[in-house]
């Protein structure tokens, strides 16, 4: 497993569990993320780049949490944004996130990795759900789906 893909499985766990401790609806109660971090690294061995990755989603998701569940929200026009698997939507949110802010990750990066650790920590189901929004906020980016920024 590459060092990315562990930092996103990193991540959407750390959603999923920060959710969770919230008990709050979905998109409330994400507050500040630094202790829960915190304790959220504690229980695991994983340092260096694959730690620094998956803090840089999570606090840049935080700092883009109304935008990226806004656009969600627009393109998962047939699901009530409250009732999305906890796991799905902490999936949706980093790659959204990924694909909107961070040039540096081609989206079909993003995309593709999603789905994948929607089938391992979801359902078939899943996946082909997450791609059919991640495919939608993909087509209104104004940048190749292929290349990161600068990329050829």
């Amino acid at each position: 497993m590459s060092l990315r893909r562990l930092g996103r499985e990193c991540a959407v766990q750390f959603l999923y569990q920060h959710h969770a401790g919230a008990g709050t609806p979905q998109g409330k109660g994400l507050e500040n993320p630094d202790k829960a971090l915190e304790l959220f690294w504690a229980l695991r061995e994983i340092e260096g780049p694959t730690r620094e990755f998956a803090e840089g989603l999570i606090r840049g998701l935080f700092a883009h949490l109304v935008p990226v569940d806004e656009k969600i929200k627009i393109y998962a026009e047939n699901w009530d944004f409250e009732r999305i698997a906890s796991v799905d939507l902490a999936i949706l949110r980093i790659a959204c996130y990924e694909m909107l802010f961070r040039d540096d990750i081609p989206p079909v990066v993003s995309i593709n990795e999603a789905i994948e650790i929607a089938k391992r920590f979801s359902s078939e189901e899943s996946g082909r759900f997450v791609n059919g929004i991640l495919d939608r906020v993909r087509k209104d980016l104004l940048r190749p789906a292929r290349h990161a920024a600068g990329g050829s």
